[in-house]
């Protein structure tokens, strides 16, 4: 059993991760300012209260538990907030894992798994992407992420600390037991607010974009199921603390779902229809962005098991409807 300190594990991926670790024997430490996180999502592990940017609370962590690893989430996740507020963004997401690699050197933690994204390469020349597809984001989100992956390689090369940066599609999904799901205040995500639409908690649906070059003109995603991030991280997590080898890999099902697919799903599933307003394209968004994988397959044994966009939204639907 190893200690893995979860920076972030209050929040939507970072919890499940803890419980996958929690699973497969590990003990996961949660880190967490609970600014965005929920302290009732921490279940499988002590929680230590503070920002990653503060040194003090991060000393205070190590010296107190000991992790042999690190699983990275805490961040700033909305691409358009990031547009309006790059200062927040490039603070916290670059800043805080400056801080928290800082940290890691003088504890002497040798392995980091962490949170990247599929924003990192903006808008691809080819789509699916794969790991090789140049890096050239479009917003101060996808900009800060991409900053993180330098770091850590420039890490990696001065300090040997070993990391892998698991760049993934758009989480979504819930855990099929029912602990936890996705919450976010306020929320951005296009399944929560689909089905918060369907339950009659929010208006009605915002389409943002209806122009993408795309077939029926709606932004193309590549949803991926929150357990199965999670069962990447530990794989990732303990390929690096048996000595193996760092990099940067892609977590998706290389399926396209556009949003207009998206919704008729969750009418499938809810068995009722999701109201719809249509506006205009949100500032950094990409028409289409869908997961080449297969080097995490090869690399980690890692495969997606809920793939099927139905199947996805209806641990979803569930998870709401009971909330």
């Amino acid at each position: 059993m190893a200690t893995v300190l979860v920076t972030g594990g209050a929040g939507y991926i970072g919890s499940h991760a803890c419980k996958a670790l929690a699973r497969a024997g590990h003990h996961p430490v949660v880190f967490d300012d609970l600014s965005r996180g929920w302290r009732d999502a921490v279940r499988w592990g002590p929680l230590e209260v503070g920002d990653v940017r503060d040194p003090a609370a991060l000393d205070a962590a190590f010296r107190r538990h000991r992790p042999g690893c690190v699983m990275h989430f805490a961040a700033l996740t909305a691409v358009g907030e990031s547009v309006v507020d790059p200062a927040a963004y490039y603070g916290t997401n670059v800043g805080g894992t400056l801080a928290l690699l800082d940290a890691m050197r003088r504890h002497e933690v040798p392995c980091l798994v962490f949170s990247s994204t599929c924003a990192i390469y903006g808008l691809p020349g080819r789509v699916p992407m794969d790991e090789d597809t140049p890096a050239a984001p479009i917003n101060p989100y996808g900009a800060g992420k991409w900053m993180v992956e330098r770091l850590l390689a420039d890490y990696a090369a001065a300090y040997g600390l070993r990391t892998l940066a698991l760049r993934y599609f758009n989480a979504a999904g819930a855990d099929p037991e029912g602990d936890i799901g996705e919450r976010h205040e306020p929320e951005t995500h296009a399944v929560p607010l689909a089905i918060l639409a369907a339950l009659g908690r929010r208006d009605r649906f915002r389409v943002l974009g209806t122009d993408y070059p795309t077939p029926d003109g709606t932004a193309v995603r590549d949803y991926v199921h929150v357990d199965d991030l999670a069962a990447a991280h530990v794989l990732a997590a303990e390929r690096l603390m048996a000595g193996g080898a760092g990099g940067a890999f892609n977590l998706g099902t290389g399926r396209g779902t556009s949003v207009l697919d998206l919704l008729r799903a969750v009418e499938r599933v809810a068995g009722r229809p999701v109201p719809v307003e249509f506006a205009p394209r949100r500032p950094g968004d990409a028409p289409v962005l869908v997961a080449a994988a297969e080097r995490v397959r090869d690399a980690l044994g890692w495969r997606p098991s809920c793939t099927s966009i139905d199947a996805i939204v209806e641990t979803a639907w569930h998870w709401h409807r009971r909330t």
